[in-house]
């Protein structure tokens, strides 16, 4: 009895370590994420730190379930999807992070798109959109940043000029 005790005990023991170090690995890029999707900023992301924690700790739970499938991109998921869930909460970002601009589902789009390279078809699936509606607010998403980095550029610069050498009036 005692030698099947401290058989499982080994095992726990190398299971916490095999997630210790993937969380080791994977967390900043997890927190990164999780940071554009919330629209926080990375010194006060309070709400992004914990679909973080809940993600990871949905991760440990089926850690020994895992067999072939890549623990990040359960993380990634598990984190999608806990937004999705809450972001009817959060509508606009309120803590001025690059992405507060966007609603949360553009922001769910982008950032699995354009910051974690998740193909068309895949987000499709996780947020039950068709590819050309992802393709659509992938589109629309990056056309409203660029217009509030141009508009952010102009309230900077005068009326959005740029002061490059030999730029003038060259037009």
């Amino acid at each position: 009895m005692r030698e099947q005790q401290s058989g499982h005990g080994a095992e726990q023991a190398l299971r916490d370590r095999e997630f210790e170090a993937f969380v080791a690995g994977a967390a900043g890029r997890l927190l990164h994420a999780a940071t554009l999707l919330t629209a926080e900023t990375r010194a006060h992301n309070p709400y992004a730190q914990a679909l973080l924690t809940a993600a990871l700790a949905h991760v440990y739970a089926v850690w020994d379930r895992l067999r072939d499938e890549d623990p990040y991109d359960l993380a990634r998921r598990e984190l999608a999807a806990r937004f999705a869930r809450t972001a009817w909460r959060h509508h606009r970002g309120q803590g001025g992070g690059v992405l507060a601009a966007l609603s949360p589902q553009e922001r769910l789009v982008v950032v699995l798109r354009l910051s974690e390279g998740v193909a068309e078809e895949q987000v499709a699936a996780l947020l039950g959109l068709s590819e050309s509606r992802v393709r659509a607010v992938c589109a629309r998403s990056v056309a409203t940043l660029r217009a509030a980095a141009r508009g952010a550029a102009g309230a900077r610069g005068g009326a959005g000029a740029v002061s490059r050498p030999g730029a003038g009036a060259a037009a």
